[in-house]
């Protein structure tokens, strides 16, 4: 296979080239084809292809959120710096589940970096699928990890994406890491074509 590409078609699937490593919701891989059309309206009774449903409904995938794509917020300790991104979020609370001491939802505010160990800190901001979080230690920023190309599709969730795979989307938005970013496939974020966590709102299966 020749050089990964996922490119957001307009109102229509993600087409996803050259990828070898693909992996289901149920955890088990997916035989890759050169060129594949994943679904992400969320209507497709082929999941996780696309089967034009997307035309039946009018899906449309523009971007609602005004949001500025790399705007994060800087919450800093003695040691660390935790950088936080809303706008990329796709709310998989790794990290309010897995360091709730650190990372407190429902408070103000709701990042408290010298709340744990630092590489407890590190090991959770790198479970971070959507790119929202990143650090700095010693000035140097540390967003990505070195990991090869893979899709993971999240059980009633949206597809991860991993080992910076070029990306082409028809509105020109490009997520803050190539490395990893989180992308919509149940139809419903507001922040087309990442996902912003809709899917729970909408109870979405697939």
């Amino acid at each position: 296979m020749g050089q990964v590409v996922i490119e957001v078609l307009k109102d229509g699937p993600i087409k996803v080239s050259g990828l070898e490593n693909c992996i289901d919701s149920r955890g088990e891989t997916i035989a890759c084809k050169d060129e594949m059309h994943l679904c992400r309206c969320g209507a497709s009774q082929n999941k996780p292809f696309c089967d034009g449903s997307h035309r039946g409904i009018g899906y449309s995938g523009t971007r609602l959120s005004d949001r500025p794509l790399s705007k994060e917020r800087d919450y800093v300790g003695k040691r660390i710096t935790i950088h936080d991104n809303r706008a990329i979020c796709s709310h998989a609370k790794e990290c309010v589940k897995h360091l709730p001491s650190v990372f407190c939802f429902g408070e103000r505010p709701w990042i408290h970096p010298e709340a744990a160990d630092v590489d407890a800190i590190i090991e959770v901001i790198e479970r971070c699928p959507s790119g929202a979080l990143s650090y700095t230690m010693d000035d140097v920023h540390y967003r990505d990890q070195n990991r090869q190309p893979a899709l993971h599709i999240i059980a009633g969730g949206p597809y991860n994406i991993t080992g910076g795979i070029k990306f082409i989307c028809d509105s020109n938005v490009q997520p803050p890491s190539l490395e990893h970013y989180s992308l919509c496939r149940c139809g419903a974020s507001k922040n087309k074509p990442f996902c912003d966590g809709s899917h729970v709102d909408i109870d979405f299966k697939g």
